[in-house]
């Protein structure tokens, strides 16, 4: 069974362990506290696992604990394997970035943007350009959220039942098709908004591959890396391994909510967005083939530009989330300094970084609080994975890239 351990002691890597000490006790605090249910942390230098510490209850009614091999819900972390992926197409001349979406997805042919008004009153205009496969890895598509609540158009979101981004009883190709009858937000490529573009992506994966996306994701990413535990299902034979998924009460404890229907086979619904489980060796094996720029183990999957080119800000004119990002949803401090490559976010000035990070660090995190970040600088590679869908930010991501960024010694 693969499963992720620790390689070396932290000094043998200019990582200081009472500095790690403290990491451990500031979230295994939050377990105590039960504000968490559990978690794993696993800190690496140079791909190697200096640092792998589990704690706390991934079934706390059943209090079975959090192991090396359980498995998690990586929600939006997702994203940046459906990057890899397209990339791969790229790479072999089957896609472009500068493709018009509709030329793999008609029902974008024609896409109208928002101009004023809501409701009944609500006026658009024809796109002045087409949506680029570009824009969906950028999250610069026009596309949107119905959960920001800031907008006439996620109201439309909303009003089309997707407010968990899936309309329900479809599949990807029915979801994508609600998507593109709705109007943009704003003229591609002029705002940055975190959306369903990660979806449309992967449906655009399913008609260039001709193949669906779970298969898609296998072949290209999975299999080749070493991943055996990834993917969008869960079988009964590794089901006892999946971690229950937690909600916050009112009174900061925690409850059982339902999660992804990763059992039963095959989903209907294969969101590349969202829809992946992984175990923390799975993700450890996926973030070094990005911190050695596309090999890993004598494999190569993407050329090391490609990877230079997903880890480096794409955003014009060199803006940050918060001065590019559509207004009032990405107008916070937690996205000053902070660009966006493709599928993964980057830090382009530490000085303004609401967390310590070197230049070009990189990641992205998941909404049942899962994050993974590289530091090329430090040669550094972090993922921290627990399963809680927060009312509100823990700070915790935060306080884990200030107390880790404090380890690194030499």
């Amino acid at each position: 069974m693969a499963r992720l351990r620790q390689e070396v002691d932290p000094g043998e890597v200019g990582l200081d362990g009472p500095a790690l000490d403290r990491v451990d006790r500031h979230v295994t605090r939050l377990v105590d506290e039960g504000r968490l249910p559990g978690f794993l942390i696993s800190v690496a230098r140079g791909g190697r696992v200096a640092r792998l510490t589990t704690y706390g209850r991934r079934d706390v009614a059943a209090g079975l604990p959090v192991e090396p091999d359980t498995l998690w819900r990586i929600y939006s972390m997702t994203k940046p394997v459906t990057t890899v992926a397209a990339l791969t197409l790229v790479e072999e001349g089957r896609l472009s970035l500068d493709d018009p979406v509709a030329d793999h997805l008609p029902a974008f042919a024609e896409p109208r943007v928002y101009v004023r008004g809501s409701g009944a009153d609500l006026v658009t205009r024809p796109a002045d350009g087409p949506i680029r496969i570009r824009h969906l890895l950028t999250h610069t598509a026009g596309l949107t959220f119905a959960f920001y609540h800031c907008h006439p158009v996620d109201a439309l979101y909303r009003e089309a039942g997707l407010e968990s981004a899936v309309k329900p009883g479809t599949d990807l190709a029915g979801t994508v098709d609600v998507y593109a009858s709705l109007p943009l937000q704003f003229e591609p490529g002029t705002q940055w908004n975190y959306s369903v573009a990660t979806n449309v992506l992967g449906r655009v994966l399913e008609v260039v591959a001709g193949r669906p996306l779970d298969e898609v994701l296998a072949e290209r990413v999975f299999r080749p890396l070493g991943m055996p535990d990834a993917g969008f299902q869960v079988s009964d034979a590794r089901a006892g391994r999946l971690a229950e998924l937690y909600g916050e009460t009112d009174q900061g404890g925690i409850r059982p909510i339902p999660g992804l229907p990763l059992r039963g086979g095959r989903p209907r619904f294969l969101s590349g967005s969202g829809g992946m489980a992984a175990t923390a060796y799975d993700v450890h094996r996926f973030v070094e083939m990005l911190r050695r720029r596309g090999e890993l183990d004598g494999v190569r999957l993407l050329a090391p530009d490609t990877v230079d080119l997903m880890t480096a800000n794409q955003l014009p004119g060199g803006a940050d989330l918060r001065s590019f990002g559509s207004r009032p949803a990405h107008d916070e401090p937690g996205n000053d300094g902070v660009g966006f490559g493709l599928g993964v976010s980057v830090v382009i000035d530490p000085e303004r970084t609401t967390a310590p990070a070197g230049l070009g660090t990189y990641g992205w995190s998941g909404v049942a609080t899962t994050t993974f970040w590289v530091d090329p600088g430090r040669d550094l590679t972090v993922q921290f994975m627990t399963q809680l869908r927060p009312r509100s930010s823990l700070g915790l991501f935060q306080d884990l890239k200030r107390l880790v960024h404090e380890a690194v010694v030499d």
